[in-house]
């Protein structure tokens, strides 16, 4: 498939024109070239485009790299030093990037949201979250009621922590229903959590301020790592990259982080 019709299409499935104006990041084709015919065969993922994920994708043969944190941030200004470095990491080997952070964390199938929800059998979900008119996260009810330790390991055994454990400020009710998530660092939306009656929000990383906001408002918080609960959304999209007849690779960095 053509480079630039691969971007355009993958720039529908995931709505990334929706955020354009909410997300400091570059989404979409963030490296690579406009007016030439670039085919894309094989595709790599991963959670963060950086030296090492760049080095490995052209090690295993893809033609684009595909990740959730890119590498151009607030616009680019001077490409020296460590920006110049990540670049050329990707110019030198001729492998474009594609990123999409906000747009896939809210995506309600792709979403790294969606997908952890499925991995904790929270069903009937809704979007959570809210940022300006777009959602990144989502909330749902358990099947089963968890207990503190059971989400706990559950998340532990599920996740790529990078052998770090998964953190708890265990505030809220014994039984664990009523779930939000939002990937990444989400405590910023742990009062929108408390305002929707949930029960926990699981979330990656957190601020200070949260375990006070937290233990005041009797709401459960299970820090599992900001890399760890966001790579279902990048095997999320491979798997639909890979029915759109392309072949895939998951490259795993975890960061422990």
């Amino acid at each position: 498939m053509e480079l630039q019709t691969l971007a355009e299409r993958l720039d529908d499935e995931l709505d990334t024109s929706a955020y354009a104006d909410l997300d400091a990041s570059a989404n979409g084709l963030q490296v690579g070239p406009t007016r030439t015919t670039h085919e894309v065969e094989h595709v790599a993922v991963a959670v963060d485009a950086c030296e090492a994920t760049a080095e490995a994708a052209a090690e295993a043969g893809a033609d684009l790299l595909v990740t959730h944190h890119g590498i151009v941030w607030g616009g680019l200004g001077r490409v020296t030093g460590q920006a110049y470095d990540r670049v050329t990491a990707f110019t030198d080997r001729d492998l474009p990037l594609y990123v999409s952070h906000l747009p896939l964390d809210g995506h309600p199938e792709l979403g790294n949201a969606a997908r952890l929800a499925d991995t904790l059998d929270v069903r009937e979900t809704e979007p959570f979250g809210s940022l300006g008119p777009e959602h990144v996260g989502r909330r749902g009810v358990a099947a089963e009621p968890y207990t503190h330790d059971e989400l706990r390991e559950t998340l532990a055994d599920a996740l790529d922590t990078g052998d770090q454990p998964v953190r708890v400020l265990p505030f809220g009710p014994d039984e664990i229903e009523d779930v939000a998530i939002l990937t990444g660092s989400g405590t910023d939306w742990l009062g929108e959590a408390v305002e929707a009656g949930c029960d926990a929000l699981v979330t990656g990383e957190g601020k200070g301020k949260a375990y006070h906001e937290a233990r005041e408002a009797g709401l459960s918080v299970f820090l599992a790592g900001h890399y760890a609960t966001e790579t279902g959304g990048v095997r999320a999209v491979a798997e639909r990259l890979e029915a759109w007849g392309l072949d895939t690779t998951f490259l795993e960095h975890p960061t422990g982080l």
